[in-house]
């Protein structure tokens, strides 16, 4: 591996670190394109992003663990458990570019309606899908396009936003959730011999780049206000969904 490629993957790693810890979710969506840029094996890529997701979502986790919704975590976990060999059928099956553009679709009409909602709509619904089962429905999303497409992060960042969730329950849910599920993944990715030396080094290059995201992250998320933190979720699933779209065509 030359220095150059290094200093790419650490930039890359960076960004994705900077954006869950920022917004909670979204670092593969971010980093997963770029990496496809660089001369890194596709399987080193999504090992890679795997180890920085559980590492990112483990420190998250031991600083707000306070205000995790264990109610909503629950079936989210359950389901996305149903979800992840159902994934895996699927990528076999469907090709990736059908699916990836239906989500990249539905991830724009969502961001957009949420964006302009305020215009037709003027009375505030308060907290939604309270049910049980709509935790399972996003849940078994998750877990389907996680295990498939390493999207697990998004489906349950549209249940949080229609839940109403405030930023600091929003995000720390989500890290305890990335943290269950990136646990499952990173070793089944282990058991499928997705791990070589190059992205232990890899790995351990971007340390140090990743405990910085980590840190401006965290002092971002700090600042939003509360009021701004929702409007800015769903101008990111938006632009996401966008990405996705330009991936899927090209």
């Amino acid at each position: 591996m030359t220095t150059l490629l290094i200093l790419g993957v650490v930039f890359v790693v960076f960004l994705g670190a900077l954006t869950r810890t920022t917004f909670g979710f979204g670092e593969a969506v971010v980093s997963m394109p770029l990496l496809t840029l660089l001369p890194v094996h596709l399987h080193t890529a999504i090992a890679l992003m795997g180890l920085v997701g559980l590492t990112v979502a483990l420190l998250a986790v031991s600083t707000g663990w306070r205000h995790i919704n264990q109610r909503a975590l629950i079936p989210l976990v359950c389901a996305a458990l149903v979800g992840i060999p159902v994934g895996l059928l699927l990528v076999s099956r469907v090709p990736t570019q059908i699916m990836t553009g239906l989500l990249s679709l539905a991830l724009m009409a969502y961001g957009i309606y949420s964006l302009t909602r305020h215009l037709f709509i003027s009375t505030d619904q308060g907290d939604k899908l309270q049910h049980t089962l709509w935790g399972l429905l996003f849940g078994l999303a998750s877990g389907v396009f996680g295990s498939a497409y390493n999207l697990n992060g998004v489906p349950v960042a549209v249940y949080g936003s229609l839940r109403g969730w405030n930023p600091q329950a929003f995000r720390s849910t989500m890290q305890a959730y990335f943290f269950i599920s990136g646990a499952l993944i990173v070793t089944g990715q282990g058991i499928n011999g997705m791990w070589n030396a190059n992205l232990f080094t890899l790995y351990l290059f971007s340390l140090p780049a990743m405990f910085a995201g980590i840190l401006i992250g965290t002092a971002l998320h700090r600042k939003i206000p509360t009021a701004k933190f929702q409007r800015y979720v769903f101008v990111l699933i938006a632009v996401l969904g966008s990405v996705l779209f330009i991936k899927s065509v090209v």
